[in-house]
């Protein structure tokens, strides 16, 4: 798969709008779907017509719903030809699901989940969590280059998406620990620019402070990752703290912040808006 080929997107949100873009201007022919209606280049009415059109398919779906319902409407197109890469972040059920549903049809599934935001998608550097096949993944890894700067092998079916759940709960406390550490400062009449300059020389600052606190001192809550999707991954963390009989009550605490904030009408702003609630 080193030439150009066809290939399929389903999901044209924040993320597979901008991986569709840069994989035609990578010379590739691009099928896209998308749940709402989008009058652009390579619109297909259905997954199933996509993957009619196209042996490699790039899912961004919004949730583990979505993921099972699309894979179920085109299963019966779905050939050994076909390639399915998941990049949507659902439950480990969803993942293994959908990968059932793969093999039920004799098409090859990867779990692949990515970390970056909008920007990283509009400037082609996702990185890739990758499970399964390494075999399947040296095909389709010219793809998945076109978009990214490192793709990650990281285990089986399912492990790549445990591991995105749980760094982005790590992400979700670190930004909220940050909004009250904000909130502590402006209360006492420091300027919010004096924290961000003490950050930048404290051993805890890290790329996610450098990006989040600017937009809290700005009050700029334009969606790069929303609100409603890092609430989505918590509760899938917490699914699986659940499952292996294990406490999280930081991730708690943080959960329940940003439920607060979906219900108050915040969940399509930047989940750094979990301060202002």
């Amino acid at each position: 798969m080193s030439s150009p080929s066809s290939i399929g997107v389903l999901g044209l949100g924040i993320i597979g709008s901008r991986v569709a873009e840069n994989l035609r201007q990578a010379g590739h022919q691009v099928h896209v779907w998308s749940h709402t209606a989008r009058a652009v280049s390579g619109a297909l009415p259905t997954p199933k017509a996509v993957a009619e059109a196209a042996q490699v398919i790039q899912i961004f779906v919004r949730d583990s719903e979505a993921l099972l319902t699309a894979l179920r409407e085109m299963q019966s197109a779905l050939g050994t030809q076909h390639i399915i890469l998941n990049h949507a972040t659902v439950s480990k059920a969803a993942t293994l699901e959908a990968a059932r549903l793969c093999q039920e049809a004799g098409a090859a599934f990867l779990d692949a989940p990515f970390t970056g935001s909008k920007m990283a998608a509009q400037n082609a550097k996702l990185v890739y969590y990758i499970g399964g096949s390494m075999e399947v993944l040296d095909r389709v890894r010219p793809i998945l280059e076109v978009t990214s700067t490192n793709i990650l092998p990281l285990g089986d079916i399912g492990d790549a998406t445990v591991l995105k759940i749980v760094t982005n709960l790590v992400t979700s406390i670190t930004v909220q620990a940050v909004a009250e550490a904000a909130a502590i400062t402006h209360s006492q009449g420091i300027p919010l620019p004096q924290l961000l300059t003490a950050l930048q020389n404290n051993a805890n600052y890290s790329t996610l402070i450098g990006m989040k606190l600017p937009s809290i001192i700005a009050n700029d809550f334009e969606a790069h990752f929303s609100l409603r999707n890092m609430l989505k991954d918590a509760d899938f963390a917490r699914e699986l703290a659940v499952a292996g009989d294990l406490a999280t009550p930081a991730l708690d605490c943080t959960a329940e912040a940003m439920r607060a904030g979906v219900e108050a009408g915040q969940g399509d702003l930047d989940f750094c808006v979990i301060g202002q609630v």
